[in-house]
């Protein structure tokens, strides 16, 4: 991508236009993420081509009043410092043992500046809050009011080369995941630590995790640890779980 091709992408993220999808979409069509396993893979990149092709790429989920926050169940890993958890992190149980003082996010790849960020380091960005529906995978919905840094900030501040496609998420419980810099510069697409007014809970991802909210809840993944830009799809083969499950 030329960088002429980058401060249009930018432009649009910063207007609103839909131009950026129609930018992202050239590229997309030229290599896809695989498809895996059955025909309900098929269906989910058939999904992933038809909102890029006819959704606007900058539209926004619904936001909510405060009044419309619910409960909000904790699922999934819920502590990867959890000595009984298998998939217990020795590295994440000293930062939770500290407070996460000394916790930082590592951000590489294909940018002009690879570095970490503490989480003093990401509230010195403009904080972005915004209320919204989580839908999970299991079928129920919650409500909460998330805090953080919209992540098209961190990746502008890092330097995203003009050839990346991809921002990939490294968690300290094992999980690894992507998505495509439509989603990263989504206006809505934040590096969250706070939630419903307070810090991050342990149980919800603390101490930063991502607010994907054009997607199904897992692709927000808790337990940040790293972001690796690359000009490629990162291949985690079939996990069972789409790449992409947009909503």
């Amino acid at each position: 991508m030329k960088k002429d091709n980058l401060i249009t992408r930018r432009s649009a993220i910063i207007t609103g236009i839909s131009s950026l999808g129609a930018l992202l979409l050239n590229g997309c069509s030229e290599t896809s993420p695989p498809t895996y396993g059955n025909i309900l893979r098929m269906g989910d990149m058939l999904t992933y081509h038809a909102h890029r092709a006819l959704l606007p790429g900058q539209s926004l989920v619904k936001e909510y009043s405060f009044r419309d926050i619910s409960s909000f169940p904790a699922t999934g890993t819920t502590n990867p410092g959890d000595t009984s958890h298998p998939g217990f992190n020795e590295d994440y149980a000293r930062f939770q043992k500290d407070a996460f003082s000394n916790w930082d996010l590592k951000v590489e790849g294909r940018v002009k500046k690879p570095g970490t960020y503490s989480i003093a380091d990401l509230q010195r960005f403009p904080v972005k809050k915004q209320i919204t529906r989580h839908t999970c995978e299991e079928g129920w919905t919650a409500i909460a009011e998330w805090a953080g840094v919209p992540l098209s900030l961190v990746l502008q501040n890092a330097g995203i080369l003009p050839s990346a496609r991809y921002v990939n998420f490294f968690a300290y419980d094992g999980f690894i995941d992507g998505i495509d810099l439509l989603d990263a510069f989504h206006p809505q697409t934040i590096l969250a630590y706070g939630m419903n007014g307070r810090n991050l809970p342990i149980a919800h991802g603390a101490p930063l995790r991502l607010r994907l909210e054009t997607q199904i809840g897992y692709k927000s993944m808790k337990y940040l640890q790293k972001i690796v830009v690359t000009d490629e799809f990162l291949d985690q083969g079939d996990y069972g779980w789409a790449w992409y499950t947009g909503i």
